[in-house]
């Protein structure tokens, strides 16, 4: 596994790849996109995000797995969750095969949201790709989601395998063994 590169080899794709990724990075941070469309709060639309993206994948949604999915305790992610149930765009009800467990629901308030939410997100995308041949939108959004994928499954390979130092980074615990 490559941990480390030296600088003086690295092909300038990939450092202008990296710094692409750091300017997103830092408008992510920014929230811009979400300073825009004013009306959305923007933690409210990740939970939401991540319930009806995990209720799209047949997942059961619950506060562990929005927690997973937004990178965040679960603390937060149960505050987050009530916000967001609070304002009718989630529910809860029991989980049918674990009494214990509570899966989180999108209401159809919440899914009219969500769905005006991405019309506006694509909007913005659109507008900043009219310039762009189609055949240059077609191939930026393949390889953007390529590189996402593979993005995904490098960082897991890396969060559960030998750190720089060469010990083990800790597994994450079982998503289906907790609430």
């Amino acid at each position: 596994m490559l941990l480390y590169i030296d600088m003086e080899e690295v092909d300038p794709s990939i450092a202008e790849i990296e710094r692409a990724m750091t300017a997103i990075r830092r408008s992510q941070a920014r929230r811009s996109l979400a300073r825009l469309a004013a009306e959305h709060d923007p933690a409210v639309f990740e939970v939401l995000d991540a319930v009806i993206g995990a209720e799209g994948e047949g997942l059961p949604a619950t506060v562990t797995v929005v927690a997973e999915r937004l990178g965040i305790d679960q603390p937060r992610a149960s505050r987050l969750v009530t916000r967001t149930v609070d304002r009718g765009l989630l529910g809860r009800e029991p989980d049918r095969g674990d009494g214990r467990r509570v899966r989180l629901v999108s209401t159809e308030r919440g899914r009219e949201e969500f769905a005006r939410a991405r019309r506006f997100r694509q909007a913005v995308f659109a507008r900043a790709t009219a310039g762009w041949s189609a055949s240059d939108r077609a191939t930026f959004a393949r390889l953007l989601t390529r590189f996402v994928a593979d993005l995904a499954r490098e960082t897991r390979r890396d969060a559960r395998g030998p750190r720089h130092d060469g010990t083990s980074a800790p597994r994450p615990a079982d998503p289906a063994g907790s609430a």
